[in-house]
């Protein structure tokens, strides 16, 4: 059996439970899945849970808000995405020992080509500097990234996110966020790695003048899954690549990393999830 987990706060409505079991399924491994909530949003209390999960057999678990960073302080090795993002959402759990990866990272990769296909990501305004965006402006440099502009209403998580993008040998930028629209009119690519837009904080984090022009959009939030970013960038007549196809290739990355089988038939479970949760786009 393969025993994964989710740790995070306020995870009660994740899906990754339903996509590894439906994966395990598909591909004939027994996989159980099931969410971890430690005490509070503390180091310790991470560290608690974690080591709880190691002592009952785990195999791996995937890691969201807030312990993206922290967890990589419990990991005994990490790869080269997580070394780059300073960020892991995966832990591969494997004789005591804990490996790091980061498949938001991968997962946006692999997201990205599958709808926008070679076309080079160019010059990018992202909004948001969290985990997410950090992974998300990283990656951004493996589709053919030429700079990447980055805003937040934290200042200083943006600009300490504009930092190690240039210090690991990329092109960033900070931009204020009232100079945000100026600047996604010189953009290639428009990127939403807040959560404006959840069904929790509708919205738009751009005023909707901003789009067109550009050459394609990504939003990372994906419930619901037509957010008012996609949908603007969509009349603005961008391509599009969304907060679903990022959810959804991270756990097939992650899948793989727990259990060392590759996923060879991606469409039916692509199809069979959107099926089984009536998971409705008029995007994609």
């Amino acid at each position: 059996m393969f025993k994964l987990g989710l740790l995070g706060q306020n995870i009660a409505a994740s899906r990754a439970p339903a996509l590894h079991t439906m994966l395990g399924e598909m591909n004939g491994l027994p996989v159980s899945y099931t969410l971890q909530v430690p005490n509070d949003s503390g180091a310790e209390a991470f560290q608690a849970k974690l080591e709880s999960l190691v002592a009952q057999g785990f195999t791996g678990a995937n890691v969201t808000f807030p312990y993206k960073q922290i967890a990589i302080d419990s990991a005994d090795e990490v790869n080269d995405a997580v070394r780059k993002v300073g960020a892991t959402n995966t832990l591969r759990i494997l004789d005591g020992k804990i490996a790091a990866f980061n498949t938001d990272y991968t997962g946006f990769i692999r997201g990205y080509r599958g709808r926008v296909g070679d076309l080079p990501a160019g010059k990018v305004l992202l909004v948001g500097a969290g985990g997410v965006g950090r992974a998300v402006a990283f990656a951004l440099f493996e589709v053919g990234a030429t700079e990447v502009m980055v805003t937040d209403l934290n200042i200083a998580g943006a600009q300490a996110l504009v930092k190690a993008v240039n210090d690991a040998g990329f092109q960033a930028k900070f931009v204020a966020p009232e100079e945000a629209a100026d600047a996604a009119n010189s953009a290639d690519g428009l990127v939403n790695c807040t959560p404006v837009g959840h069904y929790t904080t509708p919205g738009c984090p751009l005023a909707k003048t901003a789009f067109g022009g550009q050459s394609w959009a990504f939003d990372a939030v994906y419930t619901p899954m037509d957010t008012e970013f996609l949908l603007a960038a969509h009349a603005a007549g961008l391509k599009i690549v969304s907060g679903f196809d990022l959810f959804f290739y991270q756990g097939i990355d992650a899948f793989e990393i727990f259990t060392g089988q590759k996923v060879e038939q991606v469409q039916p479970v692509w199809d069979g999830f959107r099926e089984k949760f009536a998971v409705v786009s008029e995007l994609i």
